[in-house]
């Protein structure tokens, strides 16, 4: 079987703990994992690394990469793919299976979101084996048994039971439903529906038909047009409206697993343990911990000394420069804020105050309208691109390891308090030639301090 891995989701509805450009795909907020790591261990239990795709984006891309040399995976160059624009689901989906028939020719692909929190046992991998017999003739969802009634997920009605002699191997799909209200959502479980997991199992042959069939347009783009060209003209349309709930080939495999989307911070709430007082607490960094008094069924997630008085059913995310507060089961709405940061053109809705890059990181400590100051850590053997700024000049104060720095034609090596100034306009780059992390102390100063000020001559990474 092959894996096709999306991760190209924003997570907006968990803003400010996902943001933009590290999305909750690739923050560790339950243990030392990401929800992309674990997803890749899953696929690992039934395709070999070279049959496992990723699609992601440019923005992302880097965090896939640090992700899987991290778990020791290295997969093909050209089975990750790099969405132009996000679309929703059914373009990337098209745009991967695709690929993949090219690749290997008619193929059995599991679907996979990387976002989803699943318990792995034998009752994961029985329910794929069925999925895989299945997918020769139908698209195969994966309908997870539910435990009580929810009306933050979409629901299945299983229809005629599809078996192999006695052995039932899942249902026809008799109809989709939309995210209903409580008593709905309470009727939907008493007559034995699904919650929609958002996985899919089928033959590439026959998802690319039935995707021609029901969405044309969205075939002929990626038939006849460059990649760029197709995420120009194609809609933006997820997979179970483009597709499944009009297919008559959907087929429902149940999977009685812990499941959790973690679509918001209600259904993070659920997924973590509680304390006798019901609040879900997770604390980040030293000297941090939660301090409850008369406080319960709160959610909790911090990265300072954090203490709440006489308060209930909260949600309490603070970061290094952002705090929401919101009551629980409001969750969902959370995306309006990202929403009104993005509006107003907010840099805190793409990034925490620790930015990833494919080099290193840096931090902001502290900044203002006329200066920023930086903590950037570089990775062994890595360097940033030879670049220049128009409105900002930079001091460098090396706080740990050895700096080779270029200044115009000029190079020279720093070493732990030591400084150099690069003046605006001045064509630059810093490297870590060493064996340990480089820890520099960035200060800069201009009219202006965007990141978007910044002009590239060279790049190890491959950015424009």
């Amino acid at each position: 079987m092959k894996t096709l891995i999306l991760a190209g989701g924003k997570g907006t509805r968990l803003w400010p703990l996902s943001r933009e450009l590290m999305p909750k795909q690739f923050v560790r907020f339950l243990d030392g994992e990401s929800l992309f790591q674990k997803t890749v261990e899953r696929a690992l239990k039934f395709s070999k690394p070279a049959e496992i795709f990723v699609v992601t984006n440019e923005e992302y891309k880097f965090r896939v990469l640090d992700d899987l040399e991290e778990l020791g995976v290295e997969l093909p160059a050209e089975n990750i793919f790099l969405e132009p624009v996000g679309k929703n689901t059914l373009p990337a989906i098209y745009w991967g299976v695709k690929r993949i028939e090219e690749t290997f020719g008619d193929s059995v692909v599991a679907v996979l979101p990387s976002d989803h929190l699943i318990e792995v046992n034998e009752a994961y991998e029985k329910a794929f084996a069925r999925a895989e017999k299945l997918a020769r003739d139908y698209l195969v969802t994966f309908g997870i048994k539910p435990t009580r009634p929810h009306t933050g997920y979409g629901y299945i009605r299983p229809g005629e039971a599809i078996k192999e002699g006695d052995r039932v191997l899942g249902y026809r799909v008799a109809e989709f439903k939309e995210k209903p209200d409580l008593e709905t959502a309470k009727k939907y479980v008493e007559s034995g529906y699904y919650w929609n997991s958002g996985m899919f199992a089928f033959r590439t042959e026959v998802f690319l038909e039935e995707a021609k069939k029901h969405t044309p347009e969205v075939a002929k783009a990626f038939e006849e047009e460059s990649v760029e060209r197709a995420y120009e003209l194609v809609p933006e349309i997820s997979v179970d409206y483009g597709v499944m709930e009009k297919t008559d080939k959907a087929a429902v495999v149940p999977l009685n697993v812990y499941w959790n989307d973690l679509g918001s911070f209600d259904a993070i709430y659920e997924a973590l343990e509680k304390d006798e007082d019901g609040n879900a607490v997770v604390m980040k960094g030293k000297r941090t911990y939660h301090i409850g008094v008369n406080s319960k069924n709160n959610l909790i997630m911090a990265e300072r000394l954090t203490a709440t008085v006489g308060v209930e059913d909260l949600i309490i995310i603070d970061t290094d420069d952002a705090l929401l507060i919101a009551h629980r089961g409001e969750g969902q709405k959370v995306k309006e804020v990202y929403k009104h940061l993005k509006e107003k053109n907010d840099e805190r809705a793409l990034v925490h105050k620790t930015a990833y890059r494919p080099w290193g990181s840096y931090t902001v400590l502290e900044e203002n309208d006329r200066y920023k100051i930086k903590r950037m850590t570089v990775l062994p053997g890595k360097k940033l691109s030879l670049q220049m700024h128009h409105h900002r000049s930079e001091h460098w104060v090396v706080v740990k390891g050895t700096a080779k720095v270029r200044i115009g034609d000029r190079e020279i090596l720093l070493r732990p308090g030591e400084s150099t100034f690069i003046p605006a306009g001045t064509v630059h780059r810093l490297e870590n030639p060493g064996k340990i992390v480089l820890e520099v102390i960035e200060t800069q100063i201009g009219e202006y301090l965007g990141e978007d000020d910044i002009v590239r001559f060279e790049d190890d990474f491959g950015r424009d």
